[in-house]
């Protein structure tokens, strides 16, 4: 038991794996990258928001007490993705207990939260020492949503991931595929 915990905690691959789910080289490059900025750009129903939503757990399983939030351009679209995490979360053997599981957020007996939020600028502030922040369908995000999460990085160094399908020649997402400097790319 120890020892199978310990090689989850090593390789965020194995969780999904343990879910039921093989995933590609792609999602084992996301799972197992220490990388603080982290952008895809991928096909729909290629197993980005699984793949991100695996990670999000890891992340509140194994360094508590981490503070996830998931963003997308609406509280439907953030709830889908929690969706994703809870169903990892259940899928697994033996995980952290709960303390709190609500539609919007899980709290874990580590210390360790996961937040679903709307994708409005002005109701996202507020958070502090967020350890990931996990932007879905971020090429659909307003520019103001992105550049209020950023700061919440700042003091803590925690990691951020923007995932999306392509959606034209604007705003923050294609700038920072674009342009950006110390992404990861995939």
């Amino acid at each position: 038991m120890l020892a199978s915990d310990l090689c989850y905690a090593l390789d965020p691959a194995l969780l999904m794996e343990q879910i039921g789910l093989s995933p590609d080289p792609w999602q084992q490059t996301l799972l197992r990258s220490s990388a603080k900025r982290q952008i895809l750009l991928c096909c729909r129903q290629s197993g980005k928001s699984t793949t991100t939503a695996v990670l999000a757990l890891h992340e509140a399983l194994y360094s508590p007490p981490a503070l996830v939030l998931l963003l997308s351009p609406s509280l439907r679209q953030s709830q889908e993705l929690f969706r994703k995490v809870i169903a990892t979360y259940k899928g697994i053997d033996n995980p952290v207990p709960s303390t709190l599981e609500s539609a919007l957020r899980l709290e874990l007996a580590n210390g360790s939260r996961i937040i679903s939020l709307p994708g409005k600028e002005e109701t996202v502030r507020g958070f502090s020492g967020v350890s990931l922040i996990v932007v879905d369908e971020a090429s659909r995000v307003a520019n103001e949503l992105y550049f209020s999460v950023r700061p919440m990085l700042a003091v803590s160094g925690g990691r951020l991931v923007c995932l999306s399908t392509p959606f034209g020649k604007r705003g923050f997402f294609f700038e920072e595929w674009e342009n950006g400097g110390g992404w990861e790319r995939i």
